[in-house]
């Protein structure tokens, strides 16, 4: 009974969130603070919805004078409600051209001012990317990367994709590492308390004086510390010792 109530109240929270962003669309389109604003909506309704508290930490370490790339680890499609409160402003994210077309979601993601690519065209992603960097050197706009490319299931994160580390290079923009706790570990849809899923926004690295020579390197120093981050915030929370939810 409970799969079936969240279930209905899932429809109900995508479309109420996809038609207030598209509302909100409409009357700024293409603004890139649309994003977050969305991403709090989705939060504000789904976390409640699906049983997960969210603890988060480290927003000061968002860069507040310049533009920068965030870095995240990808467990499930929940993350839109988990990680929707920590979403700074002027964020935007890659996605496939394809989205566009679902109904409701799509119109709320492009009018958001999301960059859409079709990686099936080489050329066509080649002119995404170079939107990408102008969208970070002359928009003062930031981008949020998935990096794995894919979900984990909550497990041990993939190895990164490039696409990320290169556009921060190309662009000499820092990177900001996004890290959430294995919140899918006995998470159920059956259970009224899925748990408390943890954030921590990591400080900034710097890329502003790297080539493409360091680019494997920057790959694996964001994977192996974000990686040691996770591992800790999966540790239980001593006796006696609230967390705190946003």
């Amino acid at each position: 009974m409970i799969r079936l109530v969240r279930y209905i109240l899932l429809v109900l929270t995508f479309t109420i969130g996809s038609l207030l962003g598209i509302l909100i669309g409409l009357v700024r389109p293409f603004n890139p603070t649309n994003s977050r604003w969305c991403a709090q909506i989705f939060g504000f309704f789904g976390l409640p919805t699906i049983g997960i508290k969210v603890a988060a930490s480290g927003y000061e370490n968002y860069p507040t004078d310049r533009s920068f790339i965030v870095v995240a680890n990808h467990q499930s499609n929940w993350d839109l409600f988990v990680v929707g409160n920590t979403v700074p402003k002027r964020m935007v994210s890659l996605g496939k051209k394809n989205l566009k077309w679902i109904p409701f979601f799509g119109q709320l993601y492009w009018l958001a001012g999301n960059i859409l690519v079709d990686r099936g065209n080489k050329k066509k992603a080649m002119e995404a990317m170079a939107t990408t960097k102008k969208a970070l050197t002359q928009k003062n706009t930031n981008i949020w990367f998935f990096a794995e490319g894919t979900r984990n299931g909550g497990k041990n994160m993939l190895p990164f994709k490039k696409g990320a580390f290169v556009t921060a290079i190309n662009a000499g923009v820092p990177i900001v590492r996004v890290c959430t706790s294995s919140y899918l570990d006995g998470f159920s849809m059956d259970k009224l308390d899925n748990g408390t899923a943890k954030v921590k926004v990591l400080p900034a690295i710097e890329t502003k004086d790297l080539s493409m020579d360091d680019l494997d390197v920057l790959m694996q120093q964001c994977h192996d510390s974000m990686m040691e981050v996770i591992q800790e915030l999966d540790k239980p929370e001593p006796q006696g010792v609230p967390a705190t939810n946003t």
